[in-house]
């Protein structure tokens, strides 16, 4: 290997970057926007759709096409790319991936605690959870029909058993603490995510490790602003925030001693990237919130499709053009 180095270069990620460069390709543009948009129904946008790299996805979908359909689409080609590409990866990218899907696990996880709380079935609730969170031992959690069967199962047969070890008990699993539980996972799941990033440092840390700050802030804000008229107390509160964030630990701090929404925005004035979130939010009807104005940051190219298809659907074109652009 040492003679001729550069027959090897690149050899484990060569063919994942090859991938991921067709992928950016194959974004939609402005101008794929603009025929969208001009859609006068959901036949003429699969027709449109089928010109660009998304290609025949809905060829057998039977017609009227209704918004759901496209929807189920869109994430099923998505999920299919993405486990392509985790089975065709090595260390470290196999455990990056791996990172990127427990957030899902983790909605999936609390919507399948909630529905046995609610006395329905898991099998029922299963169709609802997202497919990028599914995992090789959902049919372990599916067999559970209590609280304490449920937190067995995922304590012992998934991957998110280590950020459950340290963070939640079986005397948790009750409705009032259901949130708690969700921030208690992310906040766990936040905090080791960034510390992968970090360690593997070059250019993943300079990309990833601000997107996880941001995450985490995002969700301290968050979570201050939901507490309040609540039997949440100001220390539980504090527990719940991530410690990966720019707000760690002076700006953490302060919100942890927060009474009320313009405290919340007073901490936020600190901080030049946030400050402007909240000048844009607003409480009165028809107003962004401030969970509106941090997910602006966050949308992706199937949200934008699915957003076109509901306004042609539902003939509401007043707005079709309120997509995020990629580029």
């Amino acid at each position: 290997m040492s003679i001729f180095p550069e027959l090897y270069f690149n050899v484990d990620n060569g063919y994942l970057e090859g991938l991921v460069r067709g992928f950016k390709a194959g974004i939609l543009s402005q101008g794929d926007y603009l025929n969208l948009v001009q859609c006068e129904s959901l036949e003429d946008l699969k027709l449109h759709l089928q010109s660009t790299d998304y290609g025949n996805f809905l060829a057998n979908e039977a017609s009227p096409l209704t918004v759901s359909v496209i929807d189920d689409k869109l994430k099923e080609k998505m999920v299919v790319e993405f486990r392509h590409m985790r089975n065709q990866s090595y260390e470290p990218l196999a455990s990056f991936l791996d990172f990127i899907t427990y957030s899902y696990m983790i909605d999936n996880v609390i919507l399948l605690i909630t529905g046995t709380l609610h006395q329905r079935s898991i099998s029922e609730l299963v169709p609802k959870c997202h497919p990028l969170g599914s995992f090789e031992q959902m049919e372990a959690v599916n067999i559970a029909q209590t609280p304490e069967e449920l937190y067995n199962a995922i304590l012992v047969d998934t991957p998110l058993a280590a950020f459950f070890q340290d963070c939640i008990s079986e005397q948790d699993l009750d409705e009032m603490n259901i949130e708690i539980i969700r921030n208690t996972l992310y906040k766990a799941y936040l905090e080791s995510f960034y510390k992968f990033c970090y360690t593997l440092g070059g250019t993943t840390a300079d990309t990833m490790c601000p997107i996880l700050e941001f995450e985490a802030d995002r969700r301290a804000f968050i979570i201050t602003i939901n507490s309040f008229g609540t039997e949440l107390s100001k220390e539980d509160r504090a527990k719940l925030f991530p410690h990966c964030g720019k707000l760690y630990p002076e700006g953490l701090a302060q919100l942890a001693r927060a009474d009320d929404y313009e405290q919340v925005k007073a901490v936020a004035d600190y901080y030049p990237e946030y400050k402007l979130l909240f000048e844009g939010a607003g409480s009165n009807p028809g107003d962004k919130t401030l969970e509106d104005r941090f997910f602006e940051h966050e949308e992706q190219e199937c949200r934008n499709i699915v957003w076109i298809a509901e306004c042609i659907a539902q003939r509401h074109r007043a707005k079709i053009d309120n997509y995020i652009p990629i580029f």
